[in-house]
């Protein structure tokens, strides 16, 4: 433990903050006018008062979650030897001590039904159900040795929004707020989209643990009011609604000059925001206005919801200066009908995925932005149900992959390998922490200096692990 923090448990927040003669609610204005001076991005601090400990290679992030699962060798890992033996039952080394979540008897390999070519000058195989992304397979980062100790949905969500298995940690988005700020006062920090029922895990993918909870995510939605309750209510104006927020704050002034929480603070800042908010919003939502081609290369129209148009939104968040962007789309989880059910989520997702990189590389923030593709574990090389058209795959942790593109990854590329089964990582591993501390690192962020002390011990993102993968740097 901090020297600071053993001092600081013998105190209370009102004492030390009596003590160095200053008021907590001094201390937020002028981390606020910080902010507001420097832009978030200076040396010095973002909302926590850290250090951009590296040189960044990127300030946003977009992070493209598919929640179930895509299955990986049907999509990106292309097994030959799979194929090959297709429909034998699977080697028993492989089968002894193994845990599934689903599959109880010893299965049958199952190859992929699809076919794979290569694209671009890298030459990387993709599947055939992903014609668009081909169009940028020059841009992608493409990492097969991801691998976690989590095979059920949403402890796996779980360990890959907020490090952990277990619910009540920062998410990703949280602690990246936590350490860079935002650069835009009128938007939040970190925003959240999704397409489909939420993820198993529920809003603590996006919830701030025991950080302050102005680093909490905020769920846009695609129907009514794109923020609950930011509209004002009948009969109430901008001027009347200035003057209520007003009232309302200095009232959480006393009580915070009084009690000294964060917490008040908290929320003082969010009322701001909400206020703000009901101008950047709606536009920022209204697509109106982006040229039809645009729209044309998503393949979506003004007003229409779903994932294409929150993968525009995605561009237009991070153009705001918007720091973390996450979108989940719902459905991946192919325990069954593999075969017909993949290739419609694939075409709900291929092209708004090509055309965001497009999109960001058109606009010159590809090289500053870091777009993710991935999910909470992969899928079995052996098959689930009956070998017709019924077959599925079930949850795999050991082996799976995701990819990433811009923001400082090396383009073109591919790191880490499976067996020649796809069962296990053979090459260059990867793991959830390794995953982290990476992302972090292109953020300008040491993940072992990014902490925040609770329950008497220093608690991080990616724990007491994680190494930073030199070989997806670019």
């Amino acid at each position: 433990m901090h020297p600071f923090h053993q001092q600081a448990l013998n105190i209370t927040r009102r004492q030390m903050f009596r003590r160095t003669g200053i008021g907590i609610g001094s201390a937020a204005l002028t981390a606020l006018l910080g902010k507001d001076l420097h832009g978030g991005l200076q040396s010095g601090a973002g909302q926590g008062g850290l250090v951009s400990h590296l040189a960044p290679r990127a300030k946003n992030v977009i992070f493209l979650h598919m929640v179930g699962a895509p299955s990986q060798l049907d999509l990106f890992d292309h097994k030959r030897m799979l194929n090959k033996y297709n429909g034998q039952k699977m080697p028993d080394h492989l089968w002894d001590g193994l845990r599934l979540a689903f599959v109880r008897e010893q299965p049958n390999l199952m190859g992929s039904p699809f076919r794979f070519r290569q694209h671009g000058q890298s030459g990387l195989e993709l599947s055939e159900l992903l014609p668009h992304l081909g169009r940028v397979a020059d841009e992608l980062c493409v990492i097969k040795s991801m691998h976690t100790e989590q095979f059920n949905h949403a402890p796996a969500q779980l360990m890959m929004q907020t490090g952990h298995g277990l619910f009540g940690r920062p998410s990703l988005g949280s602690w990246i707020s936590y350490g860079l700020g935002s650069v835009n006062k009128n938007l939040p920090d970190f925003v959240v989209m999704n397409t489909g029922r939420i993820a198993g895990a529920g809003n603590s993918l996006w919830g701030s643990g025991f950080l302050p909870t102005i680093h909490q995510g905020v769920e846009f939605r695609s129907k009514g009011d794109p923020v609950l309750f930011l509209s004002n209510t009948v009969g109430i104006d901008a001027a009347r609604r200035r003057r209520l927020v007003d009232g309302v704050n200095r009232l959480n002034q006393l009580q915070l000059d009084e009690i000294g929480d964060p917490e008040i603070a908290t929320r003082m800042g969010q009322y701001e925001m909400a206020f703000r908010m009901q101008t950047a919003v709606p536009e920022l939502m209204d697509t109106s206005r982006e040229p039809v081609a645009i729209h044309r290369m998503y393949g979506t129209e003004p007003g229409k919801s779903g994932f294409a148009q929150n993968c525009l939104l995605a561009r237009r968040l991070v153009q705001r200066g918007v720091r973390f962007v996450q979108l989940y789309d719902q459905g991946w989880d192919t325990h069954s009908k593999l075969a017909e059910n993949l290739p419609k989520l694939c075409q709900r997702v291929d092209q708004p995925i090509a055309a965001l990189i497009e999109d960001l590389r058109q606009h010159g923030l590809l090289h500053e932005t870091l777009v993710i593709f991935g999910s909470e574990f992969g899928r079995t090389p052996m098959i689930q149900g009956k070998a017709d058209a019924r077959a599925g795959r079930d949850h795999h942790k050991d082996a799976f992959t995701i990819w990433m593109a811009g923001g400082g990854v090396k383009p073109g590329s591919t790191y880490g390998r499976t067996d020649e089964l796809g069962f296990h990582v053979a090459e260059n591993p990867m793991h959830v922490n390794d995953f982290h501390a990476t992302l972090l690192h292109l953020l300008g962020l040491n993940h072992e200096q990014l902490t925040w002390p609770y329950q008497g011990r220093d608690f991080r993102l990616t724990d007491v692990a994680g190494q930073v993968a030199t070989g997806v740097l670019g």
